[in-house]
C-alpha cells in the first residue's frame, strides 16, 4: 500500500480511503462519474486533535510530517519520506530533507482536502 493511502485510511477509515484514488486528484472543474455518491467530508483537524489527545507523545504534526506520520503510527524515517515524496511528485532534491519536510506537509495537507477532508487553510500554509 503507498504511503499517501495509509495516511487516507489512517484519516478517513477503510471504507472512505479505499473509494479515493491515492495520490492522484481529479482536475478542477472534472465532473464526478455518473451516479457517485458525494463522499462525506471528514474534519481532518478534529481527527488528528482527537489521536493527538490520545497519544503519550508530544506532537508537533501540525507543521512537522515527521510529528504527523508518527502520531498516525506510520514509518516517519528519512527513506519512507522520501518514498512519500517520491507519490506525491516532489521535483526537490531529497536530500535537502528540510525543504522536503516542509513541502510533504503542505502537500499531503492539501491533497486530504483534495480527497475529501476538511481542512483549515492553516494547516496547508
Amino acid at each position: 500500500m503507498s504511503i499517501f493511502k495509509s495516511i487516507l485510511t489512517k484519516i478517513f477509515g477503510e471504507r472512505d480511503a479505499a473509494a479515493t484514488p491515492a495520490a492522484a486528484s481529479p482536475q478542477p472543474g472534472t465532473p464526478a462519474p455518473a451516479g457517485a455518491a458525494p463522499m462525506a467530508q471528514v474534519d481532518v483537524e478534529a481527527v488528528l486533535m482527537q489521536m493527538a489527545a490520545a497519544s503519550k507523545q508530544k506532537l508537533d504534526w501540525r507543521r512537522s510530517i515527521v510529528d504527523l506520520l508518527k502520531l498516525l503510527g506510520l514509518d516517519s524515517s528519512q527513506d519512507s519520506r522520501r518514498q512519500l515524496a517520491k507519490e506525491l511528485r516532489y521535483t526537490g532534491d531529497t536530500s535537502d530533507s528540510a525543504s522536503m519536510n516542509l513541502w510533504l506537509h503542505r502537500q499531503v495537507m492539501t491533497k486530504l482536502a483534495e480527497n475529501g477532508g476538511r481542512v483549515p487553510n492553516s494547516l496547508r500554509a
